[in-house]
């Protein structure tokens, strides 16, 4: 089982039990102390019937950026919600009616709308990404809306290259757009792998054939 340590990164507790049966010392039962193990940065690996090992080929660059400007803007949509009961209570400088209502929607737009809109600008951003070469699976880290670890299983099968370049969103693993930058990965050779930049190309004859347009 996946727990999250200090390091932000998944752990694994592991109970091991050793029995020893000593005839001489009244069949006493012994039980070695629960032990914890935290993975490194570098990998992790977990032990059942088929060993899995994650290795770590990205980290993002503006994970401390990301986290940061969530935070204040959280805090800010705490503060106006914290101010807004006192200013209505107290009454606004201005007698408008127009001018009280454009305050008031500002003030709402900017303590709800500007949070969730930075979560759809920043919900792919791929804190870090681990690699199975055994089974050619990927784990990305990301973080939801509450600032707490999201983890995404996919498949290299299944990344999917938009046709057309979008701002927040390098590749699609499934319909969940991810977000990398090819510079970042520890080898040029996992972000080529990653976006099936090593598989051979294949064409359609069909699409050969076909004359082109204007």
């Amino acid at each position: 089982m996946y727990l999250t340590c200090c390091s932000g990164l998944p752990c694994i507790h592991q109970r091991t039990r050793s029995s020893a049966f000593d005839r001489s010392s009244h069949s006493e039962m012994q039980y070695k102390p629960l032990q914890t193990l935290c993975l490194s940065s570098h990998s992790l690996s977990t032990s059942a019937s088929n060993d899995t090992t994650w290795n770590l080929v990205y980290t993002g660059s503006l994970c401390k950026a990301v986290i940061g400007v969530k935070m204040f803007c959280y805090m800010n949509s705490a503060a106006c919600l914290f101010l807004m009961p006192l200013i209505l209570k107290t009454g606004l400088p201005t007698q408008s009616l127009a001018l009280q209502a454009t305050f008031v929607t500002t003030i709402s737009l900017f303590t709800f709308v500007t949070p969730i809109l930075l979560h759809q600008f920043t919900k792919g951003y791929v804190f870090q990404l681990f690699h199975n070469a055994n089974e050619d699976t990927y784990m990305a880290m990301t973080r939801n809306i509450f600032l707490m670890e999201k983890t995404t299983v996919f498949k290299q099968g299944d990344v999917r290259i938009p046709a057309i370049a979008k701002m927040f969103s390098t590749f699609y693993a499934g319909r969940m757009g991810m977000l990398v930058h090819p510079d970042h990965f520890k080898h040029p050779s996992d972000y080529s792998h990653l976006m099936g930049y090593d598989q051979p190309f294949t064409f359609n004859e069909e699409d050969l054939e076909r004359p082109d347009k204007g």
